[in-house]
């Protein structure tokens, strides 16, 4: 039997020799690879965390002692070794999460995926431990090297040196890379502590750590350079700093060396204050096609052949983010104002190919999207037009650089949104659907929602030509589909998709909604109710031509991907009742509620976002005269039986 078959918790742990713990890591490694390359997800921070992760468990008492993630898509191991070792569902509905899950397990804390927030958990944490006479319990958090870009670390730190006597152990998982290689002013100090005689003496003694590289020992030495040195660095080697903070810190320690780390861990746990221990590990640690891959060692893949690597997908279809990357770089031939702007994310936004053609004109800041947003304003003052690309998720991080920085100095910053809307088997935290009901409040703020490509060139020079104030430009992940061209374009830019002779019901379908919209008025039409389907294309401020339409039809349908509390409905709503307009209105959306993880068509269903659930809404309301028309309709029966064979 295998001995990943016989650990059923962290206890078990405990039975095993050094021989068998190296054995163990094997199997992990084999385990993840096999099950992560068929459902897709992240593997190569998962195989680089074996030998550390088995290491704090070994040493300690989870759930008893509490273990924080930050990010948390390098939980896999840690999910393993807590009982759950059903991969077979991996972020798909009714399986298990990509991420922490407190439903799951009692060793799971933080949920959220949202980077540098691990130690602020952990400073709460052992406060309350400390407050509530639990001073036997211990709190480990496990933070990359990238997260250290984050503000909220240093805040974090700042105040756990302030109070130190606490059981908290801060484990530094040092590879040198976020999704990417770190970079910032910090990642300076490499030198200063990998040149140092502990870290030779490390390099020397783990020599079959650096051994198994092969050709990505070059992408490993360029890319750990992150910005946990510039911090350890100045531990190490500014006193003043050091007894400032009051920080006890361990290492470097070989990561990948259990016994190494099981030390180095249960000094830090008797120490009886805060102490810092940094690991050094590598990503996609014993996966030759990950070490192979120097864009990203495999951060996360999608389904792929787990001997070679090599995705197994043959789909053809052109991305978003394909799109919006190429386009921007179209646009900067010609417009040597743009500069792209990313917060740790170039490849995953779109901006490595801005860099590729102007590397002087794209600005990774790190993990630090407050810190792009304000940096974007200044970069506006001063005469150029930034791009700032991250994922929709991750604005909400910086809504108050959006507000305070750049709308209110009327600064002209363009917000490219990735992965807006359902994203699916990400979970909770990396759903984009808070947006449009956060953005829409900022004054003068112009937001967009393309519906295909032509859509999304054509919007995004549009916003790039706006000098005087925020533009949002926002869609899903995935592939776009077919172009859907308009019947007309009114005056101020609203595309009519389908016009019916009969003017029943107005479907204002928000971007990527654009053909469900067409589906819905398809159905409808098989009832004698007539749907004009208009796209808005900019969504905030409502268009004229909107409130216009509203007063000929008899109901108002708005279609978005986010959330409906305060959506663009809302707005429309609002907008239509302020012109006199009493048209009713259905504000069709997300709930506002935190959705699990499964894929985008089955979350849209269970939200009731689905042609034929929005279609029998619409003549139910009409069957119960909630919208007269003026001929006759099948009667309730007819159309209770036609939906019941669901030709609705």
């Amino acid at each position: 039997m295998a001995i990943l078959e016989t650990v059923h918790g962290p206890r078990d742990l405990d039975r095993l020799s050094q021989e068998e713990l190296v054995q163990l890591s094997a199997e992990i490694r084999e385990f993840l690879v096999r099950e992560v390359a068929r459902s897709g997800g992240h593997l190569g921070p998962n195989l680089g965390v074996v030998e550390l992760t088995i290491a704090i468990h070994r040493v300690f008492d989870s759930p008893k002692d509490s273990i924080v993630f930050d990010t948390g898509h390098q939980s896999y191991v840690h999910k393993l070794l807590t009982g759950r070792q059903d991969f077979s569902k991996l972020r798909e509905k009714g399986g298990i999460a990509g991420y922490p899950q407190r439903s799951e397990s009692v060793h799971d804390i933080v949920e959220s995926s949202h980077a540098s927030s691990s130690l602020s958990w952990a400073d709460g944490i052992s406060r309350a431990f400390n407050m509530t006479g639990q001073d036997d319990r211990h709190v480990v958090a496990v933070v990359g090297d990238g997260a250290l870009t984050g503000g909220m670390t240093w805040e974090a730190l700042n105040n756990i040196s302030h109070d130190n006597a606490r059981n908290l152990v801060i484990i530094v998982n040092d590879n040198g890379r976020s999704y990417a290689p770190t970079i910032g002013g910090m990642a300076r100090y490499l030198d200063k502590v990998r040149t140092r005689k502990s870290y030779r003496n490390l390099h020397f003694t783990s020599s079959r750590m650096f051994a198994s590289m092969g050709p990505y020992a070059r992408a490993f030495y360029r890319g750990v350079r992150g910005g946990v040195h510039g911090f350890l660095s100045r531990f190490t080697n500014n006193q003043d700093l050091y007894a400032n903070l009051d920080i006890k810190y361990l290492g470097p320690v070989n990561g990948h060396d259990v016994k190494a780390m099981e030390s180095a861990l249960t000094q830090a746990k008797n120490y009886g204050a805060p102490v810092i221990v940094h690991a050094i590990t590598q990503k996609g640690k014993g996966y030759e096609p990950a070490q192979q891959d120097i864009d990203d060692q495999f951060h996360a893949v999608g389904q792929i052949d787990p001997v070679t690597g090599k995705s197994i997908s043959t789909s053809t279809a052109v991305g978003w983010t394909d799109v919006f990357g190429d386009e921007l770089v179209s646009l900067a031939e010609t417009n040597d104002s743009i500069v792209g702007i990313t917060a740790a994310m170039l490849r995953p936004t779109g901006l490595h190919k801005l860099l590729e053609r102007f590397p002087d004109r794209v600005i990774d800041v790190g993990i630090a999207e407050q810190h792009a947003v304000a940096s974007a304003a200044g970069l506006a003052f001063g005469g150029m037009h930034p791009v700032v690309a991250v994922y929709a998720t991750f604005i909400n991080r910086a809504f108050d650089q959006v507000l305070m920085d750049v709308a209110l100095h009327k600064a002209g910053v363009t917000f490219v949104l990735d992965r807006a809307g359902v994203t699916g088997p990400d979970g909770p935290s990396h759903h984009g659907v808070w947006d449009l009901s956060i953005l829409q409040v900022v004054p003068h703020i112009r937001l967009a929602a393309p519906r295909d490509a032509a859509r999304l060139r054509e919007e995004l020079a549009e916003a790039i030509a706006v000098t005087d104030g925020p533009t949002v430009i926002r869609f899903p992940r995935g592939s776009v589909a077919h172009d859907i061209e308009a019947v007309r374009r009114c005056a101020d830019g609203v595309d009519v998709l389908r016009e019916a002779a009969h003017k029943d019901v107005l479907i204002v379908a928000i971007g990527a909604f654009a053909q469900l919209g067409l589906d819905v008025a398809d159905r409808l039409a098989q009832q004698g109710i007539g749907a004009t389907v208009v796209d808005p294309r900019w969504i905030v401020p409502v268009p004229g031509s909107i409130i216009d339409m509203a007063r000929d039809h008899r109901l108002v349908i708005s279609l978005e991907d986010g959330v409906r509390v305060g959506g663009i409905g809302t707005r429309i709503r609002q907008d239509l009742r302020s012109a006199g307009v009493d048209t009713a209105v259905d504000e069709l959306g997300l709930p506002d509620e935190f959705l699990d993880h499964a894929s985008r068509n089955e979350i849209l269903a269970d939200a009731g976002l689905t042609a034929q659930d929005i279609a029998r809404d619409v003549v139910a309301q009409v069957l119960g005269s909630k919208i007269p028309v003026a001929r006759p309709l099948p009667d309730e029966g007819a159309v209770s039986e036609t939906f019941h064979n669901k030709n609705v």
